[in-house]
């Protein structure tokens, strides 16, 4: 079974985070209003990002080491740059 690390870009602009088993059904349930709390009154969503994992405590970790990312940090991750990502890391380690 295949586990997912996801990020949602919400109606609002703010980013959402969060790890599943099912992706397709997760969405919609984000989509519906049906996933009580962060997205609910900021729906629609769009996801922007997804990363398949082998367990579902890789996936977590994903999730957890995300959401303490910066933005600028976040959006590198939707882009695919690496190099900056890896530039913000060195960046804030040195403040």
């Amino acid at each position: 079974m295949a586990f997912w690390a996801y990020m949602l870009k919400c109606s609002d602009g703010h980013f959402y985070v969060g790890h599943t088993d099912n992706l397709e059904h997760r969405i919609a349930a984000h989509q519906s209003g049906l996933v009580a709390g962060y997205t609910q009154r900021r729906h629609p969503v769009e996801l922007v990002w997804s990363e398949t994992f082998p367990t579902r405590e890789e996936a977590l970790a994903a999730e957890r080491q995300i959401k303490g990312w910066s933005r600028a940090k976040k959006q590198a991750l939707i882009a695919g740059d690496w190099e900056l990502i890896s530039q913000l890391a060195r960046s804030r380690k040195t403040n």
